[in-house]
C-alpha cells in the first residue's frame, strides 16, 4: 500500500521539478548591464585567471591593474607599462539558448599581443562585488577561453 502512495508522490515531485526547469524567467536583472558596469567601474582589477583553449596564460598579466573607466576606456598598467583599450557591457541580442550569454563584456586592446588576446566579446558568467567571471567559446576552433577579474 505504501508503494501505491509513494509512486504518485514521486511522480508529482518529478513533474514540479520539470515544470520549474522549463519555466522562463527573463527578469531584467539577468539582462541588465548596469549592475556589471557599476561593479567594473569600482576600483582596480587584476586578472586572477586567463585560460586560452586549455592553456593557462594568467602569468602574462601578473602585476597589471585594470581600470574600467569612463567613456569605455580600459587601462592596464604595471607602473612601468600602460596599455589602453576599450570596454563595454551590452545585452547580447543573439538568439541562442544560453542564458549565461545574455550579457557581453566586450574588451579590445590593439597591442601588445598578450593584451590583444583579451580582445573579444566575452559572455558574463557571473559577477560579485569582487569577481567578474567571463567565458568565450570560439566559433572557429571550438576552444573555450575563460577570464576572471578579481578586485584589488
Amino acid at each position: 500500500m505504501k508503494k501505491l502512495i509513494l509512486i504518485p508522490g514521486l511522480f508529482c515531485l518529478f513533474m514540479l521539478n520539470v515544470a520549474s526547469m522549463c519555466s522562463s524567467d527573463d527578469s531584467s536583472s539577468s539582462t541588465d548591464p548596469t549592475p556589471v558596469i557599476n561593479t567594473a567601474t569600482q576600483g582596480t582589477w587584476r586578472i586572477s585567471s586567463y585560460v586560452d583553449s586549455g592553456t593557462d596564460e594568467t602569468d602574462h598579466f601578473t602585476g597589471y591593474n585594470f581600470t574600467f573607466g569612463a567613456s569605455n576606456v580600459l587601462t592596464a598598467t604595471n607602473g612601468t607599462n600602460t596599455y589602453t583599450g576599450t570596454w563595454s557591457v551590452v545585452v547580447d541580442n543573439s538568439n541562442d539558448d544560453n542564458p549565461s550569454s545574455d550579457l557581453d563584456f566586450n574588451i579590445a586592446f590593439a597591442s601588445p599581443p598578450d593584451f590583444a588576446d583579451l580582445t573579444d566579446d566575452w559572455d558574463v558568467v557571473s559577477h560579485t562585488a569582487t569577481t567578474i567571471s567571463l567565458i568565450d567559446v570560439s566559433g572557429g576552433n571550438g576552444g573555450t577561453d575563460t577570464l576572471v577579474f578579481t578586485k584589488n
